[in-house]
């Protein structure tokens, strides 16, 4: 399988680090007041686990599916919800939960969904960014790392359901989604 990668983009060290630093910062701008996560299915799961061991906060998660990309690489423009919320968040501080903000296309659906039901605050975290590939007008409140315009696998992001296992983050050889 390594023979799918031409780089390791981030470490798993890398990656923790950054998970723990962001813990902090999310800490100290909620000081105590509870938090919905809403972890969007199915990439940032394994980023949500590390992040939420991380925050020293009353917590609560919920879950969103949304599909834009099929099993393909590129989105396809089109955002089309599987999951929708089991939590009321009507005035709640609600933090987004994201692997990667590349289009920007889901996220800027998914915050436009959102704000509707009302919450008392609404951010997003992203591990990933790629503003190369920005579409929609929307920036993430918490990011980890900016990243080149490569397609990425690991540490929960996939290329057709393979790859999420991870520990790192890697750059896929074109010839492997081309």
């Amino acid at each position: 399988m390594t023979d799918d990668f031409r780089t390791v983009l981030l470490t798993e060290e890398q990656i923790q680090q950054k998970v723990a630093e962001l813990g902090r910062r999310i800490t100290a701008d909620y000081d105590g007041q509870p938090l919905v996560l809403v972890c969007l299915l199915k990439g940032a799961v394994v980023f949500l686990s590390d992040l939420m061991r991380r925050l020293d906060l009353p917590v609560k998660l919920d879950f969103m599916s949304v599909s834009s990309y099929g099993s393909g690489s590129t989105t396809s423009g089109k955002v089309k919800l599987l999951k929708d919320l089991g939590e009321d968040i009507e005035g709640r501080n609600v933090l987004i939960v994201e692997d990667i903000l590349d289009s920007g296309v889901t996220l800027s659906y998914i915050k436009e969904h959102l704000l509707a039901f009302k919450p008392k605050d609404l951010k997003i975290c992203a591990l990933l960014d790629k503003p190369e590939r920005r579409r929609a007008d929307i920036t993430a409140d918490y990011r980890g790392f900016v990243i080149p315009d490569e397609f990425v696998v690991g540490y929960g992001l996939d290329y057709d359901e393979r790859y999420r296992n991870l520990p790192f983050i890697a750059v896929l050889k074109p010839e492997i989604y081309s």
